[in-house]
């Protein structure tokens, strides 16, 4: 037999693939297939967008090696961006470019830990994050968050698990999976409490393109004096500009941090796509009103959601926000896994189950409703009154 990595042997698959795999089973008796699964836009890239993608892929100009911080004009354009987003100093040193957030994230915990350090994440978490520090061999530590709490991290309970030596503490905003969205003032108790152990706060921010209208500013912790060392917050275009495939993704840091991280970068990737930073930094100013009537279309997507989920006898909808919403399914002592599976194959509907976010979350579904419009969504109503599972 074959020897490998103990820390990577130990991992599962690749949870959505086996999810997709169920869907492959569905005959379509009960209707076109819903895949409420991975979160990736349900609707094309805007036509300059994918103009833009063109000319810069058939330009000579990025064929070669770039910078491994990123394109100039890319940094440049998305630290503005996140400058008047914030009405922050942030300036294109403190920017990162990176394939994709999944990518951001294995390099901010790299700059900040190694095997055998710990890092704090809530409960339910999102998985990449949670398999990337197990294959580092970095600790993990969780926090509960409680559905009667809306999923929002508990402050008592971060500030008892922010014992010393804890490196960061991980959190995602809007969340993946539950879609809650944690309040300014909630996030900067929670980074008062960091910075006062010595431990970084990193910040996913990937999905707050889908804030609601008029939110305005997701926190000031960018407008905090010192933030540098005690903040790095990751993004990713993807969802925005719908561009997934490209993997491009950003870290705001501090320059010490970027400076960390590009030498891992180095040994990763050398440096991210270049032709698609090159459209994004053009799409970034020309697209807002675009991206805007995005946003408002996923309202209306999760208005629709929050409509079926009120007629329906059974099933609960415990949060939702951005892209996800976060359902309590009506089989109490099944797995979610089981659920989510029979759903696939039976009704045609495609998520994933909260087993896959951590434990205690069996009684849960992730519902991607960014991916399905509102028509989509509200036959959900149908589907799911209408799932029996085989034998009860």
């Amino acid at each position: 037999m074959p020897h490998f990595n103990p820390l990577i042997a130990k991992l599962s698959p690749p949870p959505v693939p086996s999810v997709l795999a169920w869907a492959k089973a569905y005959d379509g008796s009960r209707g076109p297939l819903i895949d409420l699964s991975q979160a990736v836009p349900g609707y094309p890239a805007h036509p300059d967008m994918l103009q833009w993608l063109g000319e810069t892929a058939s330009s000579p100009a990025f064929t070669g090696y770039g910078a491994i911080e990123g394109e100039q004009v890319l940094r440049d354009a998305y630290a503005a961006h996140v400058s008047g987003l914030y009405n922050a100093a942030v300036s294109a040193g403190n920017i990162h470019i990176t394939s994709g957030c999944n990518q951001a994230f294995i390099c901010a915990a790299m700059a900040i830990a190694g095997a055998g350090d710990t890092l704090l994440m809530t409960n339910p978490f999102y998985f990449n994050q949670q398999t990337t520090l197990a294959m580092l061999g970095i600790g993990i530590e969780l926090v509960p968050c409680d559905a009667a709490d809306g999923f929002l991290p508990d402050v008592d309970a971060i500030a008892a698990a922010l014992k010393p030596g804890i490196r960061a503490l991980a959190l995602v905003t809007p969340n993946n999976p539950t879609g809650a969205v944690y309040p300014p003032a909630l996030l900067r108790r929670i980074y008062d409490l960091c910075r006062a152990n010595g431990t970084w706060l990193i910040l996913d921010e990937t999905y707050r393109d889908f804030l609601p209208e008029g939110s305005g500013a997701p926190h000031d912790l960018l407008s905090v004096e010192g933030w540098q060392d005690g903040l790095i917050c990751l993004y990713s275009f993807s969802k925005s500009f719908c561009i997934p495939g490209h993997r491009l993704g950003a870290i705001t840091a501090g320059p010490a941090v970027v400076e960390q991280v590009a030498k891992i970068m180095d040994n990763l990737q050398i440096c991210a796509p270049r032709s698609a930073q090159a459209a994004v930094a053009k799409a970034i100013p020309a697209l807002g009103e675009w991206r805007a009537g995005n946003r408002a279309e996923i309202t209306n997507r999760a208005d629709a959601l929050k409509q079926v989920m009120s007629r329906l006898k059974g099933w609960k909808l415990q949060a939702i926000g951005a892209y996800f919403a976060y359902i309590r399914h009506p089989y109490p002592d099944i797995r979610s896994e089981f659920v989510a599976e029979k759903l696939a194959k039976i009704a045609g509907v495609v998520c994933l189950p909260g087993d896959y976010f951590g434990e205690g979350q069996e009684g849960y579904l992730r519902f991607a409703f960014a991916n399905a419009d509102a028509t989509t969504i509200l036959q959900l109503e149908e589907r799911l009154s209408g799932f029996n599972l085989p034998g009860i």
